[in-house]
């Protein structure tokens, strides 16, 4: 889609003028990738870029530093320019003030709030402009028409795969007070059914948790929760496998409530909260209530309930009967605390590049 995105747009002709609307590359763009999905949140900037016309310097997360060099390495062997795409290892202090230096024309970082507001900071005094892909507190909603047993196994699935280390994870779930009792019932399976283990085996469905501290601040939320009311009805704990590894369990918590810290940060684990709500209206207000605002899902069979609700949830992609999906031809973004600008789809290219309008007299 890069040529028709960033061809020349033309209004439609006045009488003796020319007026077009060109796109010229940024220059320099400084890209920092999160390290849960390495490859696919440095593709997100890194290609749309270079396409664009931009150089790129990559600063991959200290988690996963080796995939900048990968990209470096790809572009020099397809015989790009040199340097066109460099790798870049520097600390957190030194990448803060490349934010700043004026060479840079353009900074998009994947990762945590409190990392955006220090990018932000990084750049207040310069006019730059950054785009933010930061964090979800994803909600889904589970209608009284649904097709319960596939909303169980794409939900279920939505908040563990990758171990819930997904910036779009199912993170909250509201069910309708008529499915409640079987939702939970067919979700306890199929959580308990999670085989944590060595990643790289087959047999293996649920992974380690990567931060070292954050089995500690799993085990802190299903306790918060615990204690304000909930029910664990699976998991709940940090353990190893074949004794070793940090693992936190598949976790089904019950009765929950937005005085949990579950219902109002971002979990980033494998945990599925479960609240019941009376209407598609008491849903909606309890999705919204959130400073964040990334994806949310609606599963329902009547395509007029997700419409509906899709023009009053505050976030940048809505699903029906889908969640926890990036679809590279729609535009990335996210509302509130869950960051700014684009990236992906045609809109991706906008950030990337500025506008320059052309506005030629061709006859007195």
């Amino acid at each position: 889609m890069a040529p028709q995105a960033l061809a020349d747009a033309a209004l439609p002709p006045v009488d003796k003028f020319e007026r077009r609307i060109v796109r010229e590359p940024l220059g320099v763009v400084f890209d920092l990738p999160a390290w849960n999905y390495p490859l696919l949140t440095a593709v997100n900037c890194v290609v749309p870029a270079v396409l664009a016309g931009n150089a790129v310097i990559v600063k991959h997360s200290p988690r996963t530093p080796l995939c900048g060099e990968h990209f470096a390495r790809a572009f020099e062997a397809a015989g790009a320019p040199a340097h066109l795409v460099q790798a870049l290892h520097c600390d957190h202090a030194t990448s803060e003030r490349i934010v700043g230096d004026e060479r840079v024309d353009h900074t998009v970082f994947t990762g945590s709030i409190y990392g955006g507001h220090r990018i932000v900071r990084a750049g207040l005094e310069r006019f730059q402009h950054t785009t933010l892909e930061l964090g979800g507190n994803d909600p889904a909603y589970v209608a009284p028409d649904c097709d319960l047993e596939k909303t169980v196994e794409n939900v279920v699935d939505g908040a563990m795969y990758n171990a819930g280390q997904s910036c779009c994870a199912v993170e909250r779930v509201y069910v309708h007070r008529s499915l409640y009792g079987r939702f939970l019932e067919m979700a306890e399976p199929l959580v308990r059914a999670y085989v944590m283990g060595d990643p790289t085996s087959d047999a293996t469905t649920l992974g380690p948790i990567a931060q070292p501290q954050h089995v500690a601040e799993l085990e802190a939320l299903v306790e918060d929760a615990r204690g304000k009311g909930a029910r664990i009805v699976a998991g709940g704990k940090k353990t190893s496998a074949g004794g070793r590894g940090r693992f936190f369990e598949a976790t089904l918590v019950a009765d929950g409530s937005h005085a949990m810290k579950l219902f109002q940060q971002e979990s980033f684990g494998p945990i599925l909260p479960v609240v019941v709500v009376d209407s598609d209206e008491d849903a909606l207000a309890k999705m919204n209530d959130s400073r964040l605002g990334l994806t949310a899902s609606v599963w329902t069979s009547d395509r007029e309930r997700a419409a509906r609700m899709a023009a009053k949830l505050e976030c940048g992609t809505v699903f029906m009967n889908r969640c926890d999906y990036l679809d590279p031809a729609l535009p990335w973004t996210g509302w509130k605390d869950s960051g700014r600008g684009v990236s992906l789809g045609a809109l991706g290219f906008d950030g990337l590049t500025r506008p320059k309008a052309v506005h030629f007299r061709l006859a007195w």
